[in-house]
């Protein structure tokens, strides 16, 4: 009997997302990466919404997307599958560039409008940031997962 070998790769986390065109941009990101998106709900739009669907094209794969009813059953979950949580947030002291990814980490990004409450912060395994000129607020979110993800299957040697 042979076995079915998993192979382990990153996950993207989105906190209640609310621009449709930037989670359809970050699923088709995942999507070419083979990384599953996991979506923290509510979520600020529906996914039948045209700009959605526009961005995300016929990269939507239902597989490759987990849904979450609210962060309590998402933290619940990852500490059963003793899976670490990375906050990528701009009040972060550390960059994500001199982090170690684990093969199977979750890394989670907050609300283009809010981030994530301050609960949420003191829920995660670890806080990073993307450095950026200190005249700048933030790089667009999908913009960040492309990057982040990019660095973390690197690391892995997963690309």
């Amino acid at each position: 009997m042979t076995s079915k070998k998993t192979i382990l790769r990153p996950k993207i986390a989105l906190y209640e997302p609310d621009i449709p065109q930037n989670t359809g941009a970050i699923i088709r990101t995942c999507s070419c990466f083979d990384v599953t998106i996991e979506i923290i709900e509510p979520c600020g739009f529906m996914l039948n919404d045209k700009r959605f669907k526009r961005v995300v094209m016929d990269y939507f794969d239902e597989k490759m997307i987990k849904f979450y009813s609210n962060y309590d059953e998402f933290f619940k979950i990852k500490n059963k599958q003793k899976e670490r949580v990375i906050l990528m947030t701009t009040k972060a002291p550390d960059t994500y560039s001199n982090f170690k990814f684990n093969l199977n980490d979750t890394i989670l990004f907050g609300r283009e409008s809010a981030g994530v409450p301050e609960k949420i912060h003191k829920l995660v395994d670890r806080r990073l940031k993307i450095p950026m000129s200190f005249k700048k607020r933030s790089l667009n979110l999908a913009t960040s997962v492309a990057i982040v993800l990019s660095e973390s299957l690197r690391q892995n040697k997963l690309i």
